[in-house]
């Protein structure tokens, strides 16, 4: 019989993650207060509602680290499939809210953002698929059938649409698939097509074309496709080593659209300069770190694959806002994970933290590790 391990959950982890969601909290007064101000009289708008989702996804962090992760292989379908229902319900017109030419919410009573949603549920599943087609072992028709949900999933969002969810969606499922054990060949055969696709698209589809040349020279479309990019590199520009001074941006009166949301990371440049930069950076990594320890040191594999699942949306995310912020992509409407305003958004981090939490505290064997 397999002896099992139980210890204490990953207090790094838990720290990190307080941490990162304090100075968001944090960020996000500081970026809101003047459009809060200006567009509803109120510069505690945003931060009363942030706060609140925060509370509660705390709450269900420590509720979600007492449960047994294993729970949610026995319910992969049922979770998936609920998850699934509700991303549907955004082409459902009367229960879709759309904002910004995009139906990426629904009104159930409040507004809520199923795509982050069912980005957990998408994890478990495909973990929950690369394991029952090993014990089958049929690795060619558990490939496929992973790939499939993968990309019928990331389709399902991009028409929304939500192309970063979408790229978000397939980066994770590649990479669950691959540490799962899939043959290296079968990934390079569908990454070098889907890789080719994506780029035929992103000169052909309207909307991405613009995003794309707005991407390659921002200062040539200063008044609309560039806005965005330009006044976000002047708030990191003018933020230099040590920052203006928290609560002393310029960019956030009204230059840099809605800066709570997406483009909070040059915000958090010009106010704490260049050092706050590297401190969230740092933060990130060390939540990498401690997620991709997690994942080695599992018991079992669906442990493994679902660690690595949340650890690589985490930091996937944050670097694709980053870059996107910095220049260094296209603007694809990427939150920055525990800063971006979005209660849906913190809630579901935090609840995922939650099962990071809780998988830390089944390890293999003492003796498995040494080896």
């Amino acid at each position: 019989m397999k002896t099992k391990v139980k210890q204490n959950a990953d207090f790094l982890i838990l720290l990190f993650a307080l941490v990162l969601t304090s100075l968001g909290l944090l960020m996000i007064f500081s970026a809101s207060a003047p459009y809060a101000k200006s567009r509803f009289g109120d510069i505690y708008y945003f931060i009363k509602d942030q706060m609140l989702a925060a509370v509660i996804g705390i709450a269900a962090m420590m509720i979600v680290s007492l449960i047994n992760f294993h729970l949610y292989k026995k319910f992969a379908w049922i979770i998936f499939i609920g998850g699934l229902c509700l991303l549907l319900l955004t082409y459902v017109p009367g229960i879709a809210v759309e904002h910004n030419d995009a139906s990426r919410w629904i009104n159930i009573g409040f507004e809520f953002q199923p795509s982050e949603l069912y980005k957990l549920a998408f994890i478990i599943f495909i973990a929950k698929l690369i394991i029952y087609f090993k014990e089958k072992q049929k690795p060619l028709a558990g490939y496929l059938v992973t790939l499939a949900f993968t990309l019928v999933s990331a389709l399902i969002i991009y028409f929304q649409p939500h192309l970063s969810a979408a790229i978000i969606i397939t980066l994770i499922g590649f990479i669950i698939i691959y540490v799962g054990g899939t043959k290296l060949k079968y990934l390079i055969f569908t990454v070098v097509p889907v890789v080719l696709l994506v780029i035929v698209g992103a000169f052909t589809v309207e909307y991405m074309k613009v995003r794309i040349m707005a991407w390659l020279d921002p200062f040539a479309y200063p008044s609309d496709s560039g806005y965005q990019v330009i006044q976000s590199l002047y708030a990191i520009a003018s933020g230099g080593l040590f920052g203006v001074g928290l609560g002393k941006s310029t960019q956030k009166f009204l230059y840099i659209p809605e800066p709570q949301n997406d483009f909070i990371f040059s915000i958090i440049a010009e106010e704490i300069g260049y050092i706050g930069v590297f401190l969230v950076i740092a933060l990130f990594c060390m939540l990498l770190w401690r997620g991709i320890r997690v994942a080695i040191f599992c018991e079992d594999l669906f442990g493994t694959l679902l660690a690595t699942g949340i650890t690589a949306l985490i930091f996937v995310q944050a670097a694709l806002n980053i870059a996107v912020v910095t220049g260094l992509a296209p603007n694809t409407g990427i939150p920055l994970p525990f800063f971006s305003a979005g209660g849906t958004s913190i809630v579901m981090f935090l609840t995922e933290i939650g099962i990071l939490l809780n998988i830390s505290k089944h390890p293999k064997k003492k003796r498995e590790m040494e080896k």
